[in-house]
């Protein structure tokens, strides 16, 4: 017969031996007490395996300052005009649109050093088709550098014709730098790095995971998608270099997304998170006045570029969403494939509503990854009880991440409102400051509500408990992730 006894001193010894000194360090790092508790359950339940899945996805780093970028040069001006505009707030009178969100502004420079910045113009760019044509159009144009950071490039129709362009680009002299996230784009063959190599464009992969070396961070992806051309145009948002940007994906149908194109002042400081990256992957600097042009202070939209994740100290883009949320006194519109909010952000959320304040979400009804929607779909009932609108985007599969809060704040970026891009990404979103930037979001905003259906608190609950199960048990992981 099976000795059950010595099956459980054999679990009871793993236990003591992995467990309780993993569940140690967990309490020790002084983590929201969710994704403590979640942890520690896992351990519980898993001795062996819930170890090996803490040392591959748990692991905090950004309290152990591991992306360093002590050497990057032009960190210390950086910090510098930083303070120097905290101090102009309190000299300076500043236009209504800045002053009534100066206490957003200041919260950024003083966690991100998000510098402001006002000669700007912008574009809204809607879905692949529309991003891939201005930006092959702005690279053709490049006469100096052309620097690119992607979560995914492809090898695909949409990755050739732009490895093309930037081989034809660097063929002229046009000096281009390529940052790639290792796990976005794992599929990127080695094939694909030499050809631009060979070329002289230099291409490094972001935080390479490579077992069994290194797994310990594949959890910290960067999920940026910075393009900066000659230091006056960028672009950011939500498009990755991918062909289901124009063709869709199975089972969820046409894929939905917003860019945003800058020019002007706001472009130099995308180039900054750029060169940070740049320095952690390659050790190079990127230094100079063709890179960073002077500042032209010329009237335009004021815009911040505010970047987010374990290189950083604070949470910035996360404590800016919370301010102007909790701040909010007429409206909070947000966009987001993946609604996981941590419990701060969820709880913002319904104060704001339950003040009266008209909070509407839309969300995808289909989605690219199952445990995402499910998890998505955990919180959407907590919502509607505190009056949240929630809307389903019926239309395909809606990859936008954008946001508006009363009459002249917005962002778009690459940050989707969940505890991944908040806590644990890398990311970076253009914060705007201009009633009319808005007005022209609010008509894209309403554009995807035309093709969303508004849920009932009734509707949600009277779904099948099968759902309700799973999206339950999603739920509980999500803290971990």
């Amino acid at each position: 017969m099976f000795d059950w006894s010595q099956y459980f001193g054999w679990f009871y010894f793993a236990f003591m031996i992995t467990a309780i000194p993993v569940a140690i360090m967990i309490i020790l790092e002084k983590r929201s007490p969710y994704k403590t508790a979640a942890w520690i359950l896992a351990l519980i339940l898993l001795p062996i395996f819930g170890v090996l899945f803490y040392l591959v996805f748990g692991q905090e780093y950004r309290k152990r300052k591991m992306f360093s970028v002590r050497g990057l040069k032009g960190l210390k001006e950086v910090r510098k005009i930083s303070a120097q505009q905290l101090r102009q707030f309190k000299q300076i009178e500043q236009p209504k649109e800045v002053s009534e969100f100066q206490n957003i502004i200041r919260l950024m420079l003083n966690s991100s050093n998000a510098l402001l910045t006002t000669g700007n113009t912008t574009q809204i760019l809607v879905n692949g088709e529309n991003t891939f044509k201005a930006l092959f159009e702005a690279i053709g144009k490049a006469k100096h550098h052309i620097h690119l950071e992607y979560y995914i490039l492809a090898d695909d129709v949409i990755g050739t014709r732009l490895k093309e362009l930037l081989l034809k680009k660097r063929a002229e002299g046009v000096e281009v730098r390529v940052i790639v996230d290792d796990v976005g784009s794992w599929e990127l063959k080695k094939k694909f790095y030499r050809e631009l190599r060979e070329n002289s464009i230099e291409i490094y992969p972001f935080m390479e995971v490579r077992f069994p070396r290194l797994t310990s961070k594949v959890n910290y992806r960067n999920h940026r998608k910075i393009v900066v051309i000659d230091g006056k145009t960028g672009f950011i948002g939500g498009v990755n270099i991918a062909d289901h940007y124009l063709n869709g994906i199975p089972k969820a149908g046409p894929w939905y997304d917003m860019h945003l194109k800058i020019e002007g002042d706001a472009v130099a400081t995308l180039q900054i998170i750029f060169a940070a990256d740049w320095f952690f992957v390659s050790q190079k600097n990127i230094v100079g006045r063709k890179y960073f042009p002077v500042f032209s202070e010329a009237p335009g939209i004021p815009i911040q570029i505010c970047a987010g994740g374990p290189d950083y100290d604070w949470e910035g883009i996360a404590q800016a969403f919370f301010a102007a949320i909790v701040n909010a006194r007429k409206r909070v519109y947000l966009v987001t494939p993946y609604l996981m909010p941590p419990a701060e952000m969820l709880m913002a959320l319904k104060t704001a509503a339950l003040s009266q304040v008209d909070v509407r979400i839309i969300i995808p009804e289909k989605s690219d990854a199952r445990l995402s929607k499910w998890c998505t779909f955990s919180y959407v009932e907590e919502l509607l009880e505190a009056g949240v609108r929630i809307f389903l985007f019926k239309a395909g599969f809606i990859h936008s991440k954008y946001m508006l809060v009363d009459d002249s704040f917005s962002t778009i970026g690459t940050s989707n409102f969940d505890f991944r891009s908040f806590e644990t990404n890398f990311e970076a979103n253009a914060f705007l400051y201009s009633r009319e930037f808005s007005a022209e979001l609010e008509t894209h905003f309403l554009n995807d509500l035309e093709k969303s259906e508004e849920v009932s608190l009734l509707q949600w609950q009277e779904r099948p408990v099968l759902d309700k199960f799973r999206e339950s048990l999603a739920h509980v992981a999500a803290p971990m992730f």
